[in-house]
């Protein structure tokens, strides 16, 4: 399943906060070039986590989602379990990112 970008503070209420399905969601910035590098692990694990939905959005173009996140570093990543955040990672380190994934998905199957 692709990732999905987010275009709004109701999208993000709708797909997110009122789902209670596990979700990630990358906050990244067009000219941010961690962002950039991190992008096709994301496509990778959204393809590889099915369980778990992956979401995104630009913080320039989303700016009351960046404020009512407080978002001041890229690429943060925000983990959601049944509409509530659970994980937040800043930087684009793969190798935290999955393990906050694993974990994630540990914890929803139990």
């Amino acid at each position: 399943m692709p990732v999905v970008e987010i275009t709004s503070l109701s999208e993000f209420l709708e797909k997110i906060l009122n789902s209670k399905e596990p979700a990630i969601l990358d906050c990244y910035a067009e000219g941010c070039a961690p962002c950039k590098m991190i992008a096709p692990k994301m496509d990778e694990w959204s393809e590889q986590y099915t369980d778990l939905k992956f979401y995104k959005f630009d913080i320039a173009k989303v700016e009351d989602l960046t404020h009512e996140l407080e978002v001041n570093e890229m690429p943060t990543f925000m983990l959601f379990k049944n509409g509530e955040k659970v994980t937040e990672i800043l930087g684009a380190d793969p190798v935290n990112i999955e393990g906050a994934i694993k974990s994630l998905m540990l914890t929803n199957a139990a």
